[in-house]
């Protein structure tokens, strides 16, 4: 059982974990009614190549369309979860496969019949105590959606570009859609250079609140 700390207070207390705009995606079918499907792209993602393949990929049934995260350099279930906890252990696997939020396809249609959003107010309201997961939407987005969720191809979402300084530059190239998750945004000064024209490129500097801002290049 994880106790809270002061540092652990300050960090349920930070914007990053408050703000319900986090909490919007497991919204989506209110948000959009009339829509089918939808393409969910965060806002630290570069998009590289025409995402059209996207609408007619077969999800076999599944709600979620997304890149899985088994690799070496990535996480399983177990490192988002808490195991210790029966509620965890006894519904989940710790060596399941995580799936990256930042560029997902999901089936609405799907969505409701399956009652997506009531298996993510369940486990929150389970978690009131803070006990079964570690902060941020991933976590509840990995439980919510547990076995409905369809992989995709990796080189539709290639992530890593905030943190990990070793992301294959070939597999960077490639990908579909790129994404700077991770603390080292491109458009801060601790952002790592090696990556910084893969965003800076796309920058419209005519733009009077671009230029406004202290953007890092």
């Amino acid at each position: 059982m994880h106790r809270a700390t002061p540092d652990s207070n300050l960090k349920f207390r930070n914007p990053k974990y408050l703000s319900i705009l986090n909490h919007l995606r497991f919204y989506l079918p209110e948000i959009f009614p009339k829509l089918s499907k939808v393409l969910f792209l965060d806002d630290d993602v570069v998009v590289q190549k025409d995402l059209t393949g996207l609408w007619s990929i077969d999800l076999k049934g599944n709600v979620n369309g997304a890149v899985e995260t088994c690799g070496q350099s990535f996480h399983r279930f177990d490192r988002y979860l808490n195991f210790s906890n029966l509620l965890i252990s006894r519904n989940f696997d710790p060596h399941a496969c995580g799936w990256a939020y930042g560029m997902n396809i999901f089936d609405l249609d799907k969505w409701k019949r399956k009652n997506i959003t009531t298996v993510y107010h369940t486990w929150q309201n389970l978690n009131h105590d803070r006990q079964l997961w570690k902060l941020g939407t991933l976590p509840p987005g990995l439980i919510t959606f547990w076995k409905h969720t369809f992989p995709l191809d990796r080189l539709w979402h290639v992530l890593g570009l905030g943190y990990n300084p070793s992301v294959n530059q070939k597999d960077i190239e490639r990908a579909a859609v790129i994404h700077f998750n991770g603390n080292m945004k491109l458009w801060l000064e601790i952002g790592m250079p090696k990556y910084r024209n893969k965003w800076s490129k796309y920058i419209d500097y005519k733009q009077l609140i671009l230029r406004e801002c202290n953007i890092n290049l």
